[in-house]
């Protein structure tokens, strides 16, 4: 009997001896857990390729801004606090407010310019403890001007949106603003950092007579696809996105990496830090992908008829 109630008592502090030792992830990310769980399952996935699994031989931490950044810096201190063996930071405002909480645990980032934001020292030798994966926001603005200027062909004024708070703003707008040149077409700039900021812009694209929207990237766009989509709908405004999530939830067209493979890959390099790799020594990863995804049903709403070439391109038709 006594050895019984010995074996009890001891077992969850075995069990508990045994959580202690298990590695710790910090989770660091700027938006909520709804929207973004099925890249949550990506980052997962990615973690599982490298012999980790959350519960059994890893524990994780999360941390979710809900979209305040202002929280960013608190939150990643917190997980410096708590000793964890690798932060995951999603987004722009993540890593840089993980790059200041610390400089000697590894972080594994997703980003959009890592170089440009002072993230890294290279791409192929990023030095410092951070790595990751580069999402090629920027380089990509100029094809996202193309792809919609080819759908609406009669148009001269196309807009453009940034959030003013994003370090990515300027040479967004720069980049655009050149491929705009080449066309003949007048790029108006509208800035929006707050959700009210998005509510105005749309009402400025018709004193403007925009005949599109090019939507830049930004962590905070992305966190309010819906109301892009209804907006949208509401001044019949084609509008062009970096994700197929916009173009899912009823944007008209998407052109960009995939969010998916992205938290993947983040995975795998946190799987790969936690078995002791130098995040400096690992390469900041590049897509090799690009998903151009059109919504022909929202086309149909706005009158459009997609050309037949941007068809045949695209790697999903949403009918």
């Amino acid at each position: 009997m006594r050895r019984r109630d010995l074996s009890a008592m001891t077992m969850p502090l075995a069990l508990r001896a045994q959580q202690k030792a298990m590695p710790l992830i910090g989770y660091l990310h700027y938006g909520s857990p709804g929207p973004f769980a099925p890249f949550m399952a990506a980052f997962h996935q990615g973690l599982s390729e490298t012999g980790y699994d959350e519960g059994q031989n890893v524990a994780i931490e999360y941390r979710w801004a809900e979209g305040r950044y202002d929280l960013l810096p608190t939150l990643a201190a917190d997980l410096v606090g708590r000793k964890v063996g690798v932060i995951a930071a999603f987004g722009p405002p993540s890593a840089r407010a993980a790059k200041r909480a610390t400089s000697t645990i590894p972080i594994a980032f997703g980003s959009g310019d890592p170089v440009g934001e002072g993230l890294v020292a290279s791409l192929a030798h990023p030095g410092g403890n951070l790595t990751g994966v580069s999402l090629l926001t920027v380089e990509l603005m100029a094809k996202r001007l193309e792809l919609l200027s080819e759908l609406v062909p009669q148009t001269a004024v196309i807009a453009l949106l940034v959030n003013p708070n994003s370090p990515n703003a300027e040479p967004m707008t720069r980049d655009v603003q050149e491929a705009a040149g080449a066309k003949g077409l007048r790029v108006p700039v509208l800035k929006a950092g707050a959700e009210g900021d998005i509510d105005a812009a749309f009402a400025t694209l018709v004193q403007l007579q925009a005949g599109g929207l090019v939507v830049g990237t930004d962590p905070f766009f992305n966190t309010r696809r819906e109301q892009f989509v209804v907006l949208a709908a509401r001044y019949s405004v084609p509008a062009i996105y970096e994700w197929r999530e916009f173009a899912v939830a009823g944007g008209l067209i998407s052109y960009g990496s995939s969010l998916t493979a992205v938290y993947r890959q983040i995975g795998i390099y946190t799987g790969k830090i936690l078995k002791g790799a130098n995040p400096a020594d690992l390469p900041v990863e590049q897509p090799t992908k690009f998903e151009l995804v059109i919504n022909l049903k929202t086309a149909k709403a706005l009158g459009l008829t997609i050309p037949q070439l941007i068809l045949g391109r695209a790697d999903e038709v949403i009918e």
